[in-house]
C-alpha cells in the first residue's frame, strides 16, 4: 500500500483534498495499491494461447469475469483451480507499472465482510474520513468510484456469491472491475459481465512453465513433454509436480512412473478416471511428510482447510492451540483437549515451509505479514477426506487460535481483516462444531 500526500481529483477532474464521499481525509500519493494481492507464483507464464484477448477486453467502463471452461460438479472439482487469481494478479501489475491506474484495489470476495474489508483498507488508502462503520465507508468509496475522472481496477477475486456485493458494485466510466470465480453461475449477467473462461494450459504453455519451473537443471526436464500430456496441462496438478520435482531431484520421467502407477491404483480401487491434480495432490502431501518429519501434516492441512485459504496469518500455526493440537493428534489423540506438551512452533512453521516446499502452499514473500495462502480447492478436497474425529478437532484448534491471534487494537489492519475472514470460513464449514453445551465458541 503506498501512501503519502495528494489531492483527490472529483468527477469533473477538478483536484480536491478529500477522500472518498469528500470528507477530509488522511492525505496519500497516487497512484495508490491496495489489498492482500498474493504474489505472482514462480515460474509463472501468461496465457497467450488460452487467454490471449485479456487486456484487450479490460477497458475502462467495462467488467470482466474469469471462470474455470467447465462448471465444476462441486467444490472438490480440480477445473474450478485453473490459474484465474493468477491471471489477474499479473494483469493488474502490467496495469500498475504502465502506468493505466491511479488506484488499484483487491478484494477477496469471499463473503461480505471480507468485501467490506477491501473496500475500507481501500478508501483508508485514498486517505478517506474513517467516520461510520464498514458499511458506510465501503459506500462511500463506491460513490467515489462512480464519480471520479482518476483511471481505477478493482479486482475481486474468488467471488462467491453475488448478493455480497449488493449495494457496493464498483461502476464507473473511468474503472475496470476484474472479477474471478470458481463457478460462472455466480456472476451475475445483468450487469453485462464479459465472462472470460480460463481453461487448462495449452501444451506449449505448459511446458514453457515446466521449464522455468525446472530451470536449475536440465536433467530434471527429461520426460517433460510425455508428463504434460499426461497431467493434461491442468495448471494446478502442474505446479504440485513441478515442486516435488524441483524439490526432490527427480526426473519429469521419474514422477511419470510414479503418476501413471497411482493413477491406475486409483481406477482399479473403483473410481472414475480422476484427475491428474487429484493424484498429484498425493504425492505432494506424501512428500510434505517426508520433509518434516516429526509433524502431523494431515493435521496441519486439516486446521488450514478449515481457514480462509486467501491468507491466513502466520501467527495461527504457532498458537498455543494450535501446538496443542498438533501433538495431541501426532500422538494419537491424547484422552482430552489441553494435556500433553504442544508441539515445538518452529517445528511447525518448518512444516509449512515444506508444504510449500510440496506445492499445496504458498507464503508470502519477506517483508509482508507472514500469509499462508492454499488454494480453496485443496481446502475442500483436505475438508472431505480427513475422518470425522480429526475434522472435528481441527476445527476446534483452528477457533483457539484465531482467539490468540485476534488483535485487540487496530481493527481495520491486514491482521484484523484476515483473521475475521477466517472467522467466516471456520463458521462455513465447522457449523455445529462450534458449539458445545448449548453456547458458541468465543
Amino acid at each position: 500500500m503506498h501512501t503519502g500526500s495528494y489531492g483527490l481529483m472529483s468527477a469533473d477532474g477538478s483536484d480536491q483534498t478529500a477522500g472518498p464521499g469528500g470528507q477530509e481525509g488522511r492525505p496519500a500519493t497516487w497512484p495508490v495499491w491496495s489489498g492482500p494481492v498474493p504474489p505472482l507464483a514462480e515460474g509463472f507464464t501468461v496465457r497467450p494461447d488460452t487467454v490471449p484477448d485479456l487486456e484487450a477486453a479490460l477497458v475502462p467502463g467495462t467488467v470482466v469475469a474469469l471462470v474455470p471452461e467447465h462448471a465444476p460438479a462441486t467444490a472438490q472439482d480440480w477445473r474450478a483451480s485453473s490459474g484465474k487469481t493468477q491471471l489477474a494478479r499479473y494483469f493488474a501489475e502490467s496495469l500498475w507499472r504502465s502506468p493505466g491506474v491511479d488506484v488499484l484495489t483487491w478484494v477477496v470476495a469471499t463473503s461480505r465482510a471480507s468485501v467490506l474489508s477491501g473496500f475500507v483498507q481501500a478508501a483508508a488508502a485514498l486517505g478517506a474520513d474513517d467516520a461510520g462503520d464498514a458499511e458506510t465507508i465501503a459506500a462511500r468509496f463506491i460513490d467515489w468510484l462512480g464519480k471520479t475522472g482518476r483511471p481505477w481496477l478493482v479486482v475481486l477475486d474468488d467471488l462467491r456469491d453475488a448478493a455480497d456485493l449488493d449495494g457496493l458494485w464498483p461502476a464507473g466510466p473511468a474503472g475496470r472491475v476484474l472479477i474471478t470465480a470458481a463457478n460462472p453461475a455466480t456472476v451475475p449477467g445483468e450487469l453485462g459481465v464479459l465472462t472470460v473462461p480460463v481453461p487448462a494450459f495449452s501444451t506449449r504453455e505448459a511446458m514453457g512453465y515446466l521449464s522455468g519451473r525446472l530451470s536449475t537443471d536440465p536433467d530434471q526436464r527429461s520426460g517433460a513433454i510425455d508428463l504434460v500430456g499426461d497431467l493434461g496441462c491442468e495448471p494446478i496438478a502442474l505446479t504440485q509436480a513441478s515442486a516435488v520435482i524441483a524439490s526432490s531431484g527427480m526426473s519429469c520421467r521419474d514422477y511419470r512412473h510414479h503418476f501413471t502407477q497411482r493413477q491406475k491404483q486409483l481406477v482399479e480401487a473403483g473410481r472414475v478416471e480422476p484427475s491428474a491434480a487429484a493424484v498429484t495432490w498425493t504425492f505432494s502431501a506424501e512428500y510434505a511428510e517426508h520433509v518434516s518429519p516429526g509433524v502431523s501434516i494431515r493435521s496441519l492441512l486439516a486446521l488450514a482447510a478449515q481457514l480462509d485459504g486467501h491468507g491466513i496469518p502466520g501467527a495461527v500455526f504457532t498458537t498455543l492451540a494450535a501446538g496443542q493440537y498438533l501433538a495431541e493428534d501426532g500422538a494419537g489423540h491424547s484422552a482430552g483437549r489441553g494435556s500433553g506438551t504442544p508441539a515445538d512452533p518452529q517445528r511447525t512453521w518448518n512444516a509449512i515451509l515444506g508444504l510449500r516446499q510440496a506445492g499445496l502452499m504458498t507464503v508470502d514473500p519477506p517483508g509482508t505479514p507472514p500469509a499462508v495462502r492454499i488454494s480453496p480447492v485443496i481446502q475442500a478436497v483436505i475438508r472431505a477426506a480427513v475422518p470425522d474425529a480429526v475434522y472435528d478437532r481441527a476445527a476446534l484448534a483452528a477457533a483457539d487460535a484465531l482467539l490468540e491471534v485476534w488483535p485487540d487494537q487496530e481493527p481495520r489492519s491486514r491482521l484484523a481483516a484476515d483473521v475475521r475472514a477466517c472467522a467466516v470460513s471456520l463458521r462455513q464449514n465447522a457449523g455445529d462444531v462450534l458449539w458445545t453445551d448449548e453456547r458458541c465458541h468465543p
